[in-house]
């Protein structure tokens, strides 16, 4: 009889944060705001985090953050920590948020 191995399984979800910075005046002004929110992000969290829309509009921001495990729960709660994070900062309004989960393996 064939020994079975098992696969790993992979977990991976994005989120997208669509935001508004209401006091920003200058992309200047937004980058700071937008830098804070990435930087912690990825030191407080472990997760990988970059502004990816809405580049050129200096009061909005699109923010992107992924994190991976081998438990769905483990990923789950890291971006619930992470999505609590942006909704804690006064200087933002939340537009809207997305997640998108990859799985492989099994």
């Amino acid at each position: 009889m064939p020994v079975r191995q098992s696969v790993p399984v992979l977990h991976a979800c994005s989120l997208l944060i669509d935001l508004r910075i209401p006091a920003s005046r200058s992309l200047k002004a937004k980058r700071t705001v937008v830098k804070h929110l990435v930087e912690a992000s990825r030191s407080r969290f472990g997760v990988a985090a970059a502004e990816v829309g809405h580049q050129d509009q200096w009061q909005r921001a699109e923010l992107g953050f992924a994190a991976v495990s081998g438990a769905p729960g483990q990923v789950t709660g890291v971006l619930d920590a992470v999505e609590r994070f942006v909704w804690s900062d006064p200087e933002v309004e939340i537009v809207s948020t997305e997640r998108i989960w990859l799985e492989t393996g099994g």
